[in-house]
């Protein structure tokens, strides 16, 4: 009972978690739950007490352990605790599918929905019951049993494809790295970015800048390095991550292949045709041909301008001197340069005036006013000394709370996101159990002890907040619909989405500025022309969100598996997209998303859920008061969870069904 994993409570011990703890308290936790599910199943009656509560309690529990096995596995990986978590998935998965498949269980919770007690549950109760039910048919507790034993075999594989698939990546990027000497190389870079890639030289003892492929490092060279060469080396070698152009070993080719095969074998066993019909049972859409309609309607309305976007580009690079084609790496290098020059200022003149520090209590500030919420810092035991807790605080009442860990660092999963400790719910003792999230970045690490953001890492992190307010500001009591927990895939992204929109107002942005020299706020001059350069390119980038968005549904729609997935995915470039691939384009071979990140024919979501997000913040600027619609979007959607549909809660805001013209007009995709 020392093994800090068995005794995860509120105050996690972060700090004193090493990989030989894993194994002992995975298998102590599933096994101690297995105990239970036997006496669970051994009482006569089906209550929901004597079922679903201790059901509910065990599941938590080694649901909790794994999900911070995981969790350190995606930010502080090492090879002693990569080993111990691969090691114990096929474990893992096994214990959850054999509960989602006991038929005993299932027809214990058949019979509580089908008592006359039923009807005095609570509506979240009812709900959660219903997603439960669901699941058990969609994890094969139908099926005969020689199918379920298969179910559980794919179910398997499919879990460790995906840690696998995301680990390649991982190393992928962690392989690289390129040490430049000469300071000249790098011309063009802002100091503030050469004094990050000295630093990680220094960190690596080396002198000189090295380069990795982290973000903050790619986007810099990409973004701002005048040499062109250097750019098409960085390119080169961020786009063949993990595939067979990288190392055998890291290749994710055959992982690829073996996914859509477990995906479509799941799918078919299950009676669907195919995967991605699968998937949208749990979405708002209805099936893949109505995605597929609506990303082909939304290709149609933004083509025309990414086009017209990269005429103009090829036309700019041609009177900057470039003499042969515009190529993949020349693409952010003379975007930027554009941008400058249209507008008049560059991403590192906007940073300048962003400390990370007064970024995050200026967002408080604004989370403070839409929700009459507070954060404040606490002393918790940590993974990283990077990583920082928050207490959220209503009326000097403890709701939730946060950590944030915000930076770049090798070991680290790339990207942005948020995932749950642990939700709000309240247990069976009478206690309230407070919700607790992880909010996840990967921006440029700090300098000399000071970071500042860029503005896209600004937006980055209200979005991740949103999703956080989403999980943390739930009224919801029952675990299974409390916060994120139940809420429909391709709604899921709304609240995050939303908090975007804030980080475009002034009265926000000049509230948590203060000039790294002058100490001045942003001037009003300078916030307008970033403002007026926010649509720039916009039509290029909802092309390239939509590629992604049809490769990934078309290639889990396939029924005969693996299908020809590169093919499609050259096809799917033919009709959208208006940057061409060199043939070395390996995106697929890195594309988390759909291959190991939960959003597997759901990459739709993003855009789908902006439409939602978009038309609920046109309320804000209809109304023009950010507390008294926030108090009403907090009320109707972030307190909901999973407790009412997504399309129920956005229809109790905003009075109405959602329409796409509010997101048109922000996109500015609508003619003049």
């Amino acid at each position: 009972m020392n093994n800090p994993l068995l005794q995860l409570n509120e105050i996690p011990q972060f700090d004193a978690l090493k990989a030989e703890h894993i194994q002992p308290a995975m298998q102590t936790a599933m096994n101690e739950a297995r105990l239970t599910i036997a006496e669970i199943k051994n009482q006569n009656d089906a209550t929901w007490e004597n079922t679903i509560t201790p059901l509910t309690d065990l599941s938590e529990r080694v649901g909790r352990i794994w999900g911070v096995v995981a969790h350190i596995n995606s930010v502080a990986d090492t090879p002693e605790w990569r080993d111990a978590y691969n090691a114990l998935i096929p474990e893992v998965t096994q214990f959850f599918t054999e509960i989602s498949q006991d038929q005993d269980l299932y027809q214990r919770y058949k019979s509580i929905r089908n008592s006359s007690a039923f009807a005095q549950r609570k509506d979240e109760e009812k709900r959660k019951l219903e997603h439960d039910l669901r699941d058990f048919v969609l994890s094969g507790a139908e099926l005969p049993e020689d199918k379920q034993k298969r179910f559980a075999d794919l179910q398997s594989l499919g879990a460790q494809l995906s840690a696998s698939f995301s680990q390649n990546v991982l190393d992928a990027t962690d392989a690289f790295s390129l040490l430049i000497e000469d300071k000249q190389e790098l011309s063009g870079l802002p100091e503030s970015m050469l004094q990050m890639l000295q630093q990680n030289a220094e960190a690596h003892h080396q002198t000189g800048y090295l380069i990795g492929l982290q973000m903050p490092h790619y986007l810099a060279i990409m973004q701002f390095a005048d040499n062109r060469n250097l750019r098409e080396k960085i390119y080169r070698a961020y786009i063949k991550r993990a595939s067979d152009l990288d190392s055998e070993q890291r290749d994710n080719t055959p992982h690829i292949n073996q996914i859509l095969q477990t995906s479509a074998e799941e799918a078919l066993l299950l009676d669907y045709p195919n995967a991605a019909t699968l998937s949208l049972v749990t979405k708002m859409a209805d099936t893949p041909k109505q995605v597929i309609d609506f990303l082909r309607d939304l290709v149609k309305k933004a083509r025309p301008f990414a086009e017209k976007e990269m005429q103009e580009l090829r036309q700019w690079a041609k009177e900057q001197g470039l003499s042969d084609a515009l190529q993949p790496w020349d693409i952010a290098y003379y975007s930027e340069k554009l941008r400058e020059s249209r507008y008049a200022f560059s991403e590192e003149e906007v940073k300048q005036y962003f400390p990370a520090t007064d970024v995050l209590q200026g967002l408080f500030q604004l989370i403070e006013e839409l929700y009459q919420v507070t954060f404040q810092e606490t002393n918790r035991p940590v993974w990283h000394s990077d990583v920082r807790y928050f207490r959220l605080m209503r009326n000097n009442q403890e709701i939730g709370g946060i950590y944030l860990d915000l930076y770049a660092r090798q070991g680290k999963k790339s990207g942005a996101w948020m995932n749950d400790y642990c939700g709000r719910r309240l247990c069976a003792d009478g206690r309230l159990q407070l919700p607790i999230a992880y909010l996840v970045c990967n921006f440029a690490p700090p300098v000399d002890g000071k970071a500042y953001l860029s503005h896209h890492e600004i937006v980055t992190l209200f979005h991740e907040m949103g999703h956080g307010l989403h999980h943390l500001l739930t009224q919801i009591e029952e675990l299974g619909v409390s916060g994120i927990n139940g809420v429909e895939w391709d709604a899921v992204e709304l609240p995050s989405q939303l908090m975007e929109n804030f980080a475009w107002e002034y009265d926000v942005l000049s509230s948590m500025s203060c000039h790294k020299t002058t100490k001045e706020r942003l001037p009003e001059p300078l916030f307008a022309k970033m403002k007026s350069a926010k649509n720039f390119q916009t039509g290029m980038f909802v092309v390239r969100q939509m590629e992604f968005a049809l490769f990934d549904l078309l290639i889990y729609s396939e029924k005969q598996q693996p299908c020809q997935w590169q093919e499609i995915l050259n096809q799917v470039r033919q009709e959208v997209a208006v940057i061409p691939a060199i043939e070395e384009n390996r995106f697929a071979h890195s594309f988390s998303h759909i291959f190991a990140g939960g959003y597997s024919a759901g990459y739709y979501s993003y855009i789908w859920a902006e439409i939602l997000s978009a038309d609920v913040y046109a309320a804000f600027e209809e109304e023009n008061n950010r507390s008294q619609t926030g108090k009403r979007f907090w009320q109707e959607i972030l307190s909901r969870g999973g407790s009412r549909s997504a399309s129920e809660n956005f229809k109790a805001f905003r009075g109405r069904e959602p329409q796409s013209d509010a997101l048109l007009k922000q996109l500015g995709l609508v003619l003049a």
